[in-house]
């Protein structure tokens, strides 16, 4: 059976080691014996490390970082931790916003950075399986949900069960920025928005 690759990247890893000491041993124009009273590690567990006849441990790894004055991670080569950054390209919607996805993956919950357009007075009410809560930032949006009328300030969040007819706009003239959280069925947060005074 093939080595997994995984298995052949970490070999190569340890196999550098060794190499890696010998350099920096010559930069630091140290001498086995040197090294050997600075660390406490004998000059001949020493010199297999640094032919790589002896496999490298935290045991000895820790002292000679110490005396290197260097992090574990530089003796060891350690692959730089990937970019956390989440970078996802932004979408038009069919209704003229731009939607950009702020989480990777398949998970239960999605989210989603939008910036809603005025889509006029007359509210188009459609449904979908799932639900929804929505953190307004910047603008107003304009929430219309089954029998409720709501404008949302920023700052103001709202959360809904999307299988209730619902539609949403900005309003007060200019474009509203959104964080949107969706989930499937069951998935929901618990901050809920107020009607304005006077919605019906």
């Amino acid at each position: 059976m093939e080595t997994p690759a995984p298995h052949r990247d970490h070999q190569a890893v340890l196999d550098e080691v060794g190499p890696r000491l010998k350099r920096l041993r010559a930069q630091r124009k140290l001498t086995l014996a040197a090294l050997s009273e600075t660390t406490g590690i004998s000059k001949s567990t020493l010199s297999r490390l640094e032919s790589g006849h002896r496999r490298p441990s935290l045991e000895l790894l820790l002292p000679l970082a110490a005396a290197y004055r260097v992090p574990l991670d530089d003796l060891v080569g350690a692959p730089e931790v990937g970019d956390p950054r989440v970078r996802m390209a932004p979408r038009t919607m069919p209704f003229g916003g731009t939607v950009v996805p702020l989480s990777r993956g398949p998970g239960p919950l999605q989210a989603y950075k939008m910036i809603v357009p005025d889509r006029g007075s007359e509210p188009e009410l459609r449904t979908h399986e799932g639900y929804e809560w929505l953190y307004v930032l910047d603008g107003k949006l304009r929430l219309v949900l089954a029998e409720h009328d709501l404008t949302l300030e920023p700052g103001e969040a709202a959360e809904f069960d999307t299988r209730l007819p619902h539609w949403f706009s900005a309003t007060g003239g200019g474009p509203a920025e959104v964080l949107s959280l969706f989930g499937r069925q069951g998935e929901r947060m618990h901050v809920r928005a107020k009607p304005r005074a006077g919605g019906s």
